[in-house]
């Protein structure tokens, strides 16, 4: 397929396309970016149906009919980048990145963490591109925040930077849950059964709602039918099962506490965005649920709070503009 962001026609980059990835734990995604904003043959492989990283890359050049491999590339990939050696947190690819960038026969190769590449997209988003979630408005000039689930919790934030922004690379996914009433100090009961240390991304993930379904399934009498996610979502979306909908709500729930703190914690006025492969699913199921209540329920900060605007992000491919602003500035220093 062919995605074109840019608003207007802008002249082809000289050196050819650039090559940008999104590499989560389970979906690889690649774009060529023929110009500024401009995306052509975006395809998404199954991390599962290739054995590394440099092989789902060559998978999709091969396919590519353009004359020429691209020469630079930029890839957001979930997991810490600290320096040339990543090993992905859940998927089992590892690699270095120069051992990377010339076995794919690139110039210039630039990794970075994926809500890093997400955060950095956040400025570029058109209102098409997101759903407010409740009031506030957005101050300009102040720092954004970024969370979101999906087969983990990712967590960034951008500071402003004299013309520019600087994102934050962030493990905040990985902090201590903190239950916020009764029921969640239950659920938190059942996940020390499970687990040693239970951070917010063992309960606000792919499979922290499987979690969930089997802590309220035990702390309702009820029985546990072993579902997937998937398939937890489904039911809850669809009204068939009750016990599924307290899943997501409490979920949804979870997530809003700490989106609250993250906003807090950043002083983050100009907004809080919400990405992953999960909430965008949910619809209008996320936008009636409690999670802006739960956003704001922070005792003494709660008006303060409550002029923080949350957004869902709805684009498709929203990685992709923060890696080619990330490349496009590597480039432009070169």
């Amino acid at each position: 397929m062919t995605a074109t962001l840019a608003s207007t026609a802008t002249a082809a980059y000289t050196d050819g396309p650039r090559l940008l990835a999104d590499i989560g734990g389970t979906n690889a995604r690649f774009a060529l970016e023929s110009a500024p904003g401009v995306l052509e043959a975006v395809e998404v492989l199954a991390c599962a149906d290739h054995p590394t990283l440099a092989a789902a890359m060559r998978a999709y050049l091969d396919g590519q009919a353009q004359s020429g491999r691209p020469r630079h590339a930029a890839i957001a990939i979930a997991n810490p980048v600290t320096g040339d050696h990543v090993r992905m947190t859940n998927h089992h690819w590892e690699f270095s990145i120069e051992a990377l960038r010339s076995d794919v026969g690139l110039a210039t190769l630039v990794v970075v963490n994926d809500f890093t590449a997400l955060a950095r997209s956040l400025p570029h988003l058109r209102a098409e591109d997101k759903q407010q979630i409740g009031g506030g408005a957005a101050v300009a000039g102040a720092a954004l925040g970024l969370l979101g689930a999906g087969t983990g919790l990712g967590v960034s934030g951008l500071v402003p930077c004299g013309s520019s922004w600087t994102a934050l690379q962030s493990e905040g996914g990985h902090v201590t849950f903190a239950p916020a009433n009764a029921t969640e100090v239950k659920i938190l009961e059942h996940a020390w059964t499970e687990f040693e240390h239970v951070s917010a991304e063992r309960l606000l993930s792919g499979v922290g709602l499987e979690l969930l379904y089997r802590a309220l399934a035990k702390i309702r009498g009820q029985a546990d039918a072993g579902l997937a996610a998937p398939e937890i979502t489904r039911r809850a979306l669809a009204g068939d099962c009750a016990l599924c909908d307290e899943v997501v709500e409490t979920f949804c729930a979870m997530l809003g506490t700490v989106a609250g703190n993250l906003a807090i914690t950043l002083g983050a006025q100009g907004g809080i965005y919400i990405g992953g492969g999960i909430v965008p699913r949910l619809g209008e199921r996320f936008a009636r649920s409690s999670f802006r209540s739960r956003f704001e329920h922070k005792g003494r900060f709660a008006s303060y709070l409550s002029q923080v605007p949350t957004w869902v992000i709805t684009a498709e491919y929203p990685a992709f503009l923060g890696v080619s602003a990330i490349l496009a500035e590597r480039l432009a220093t070169v």
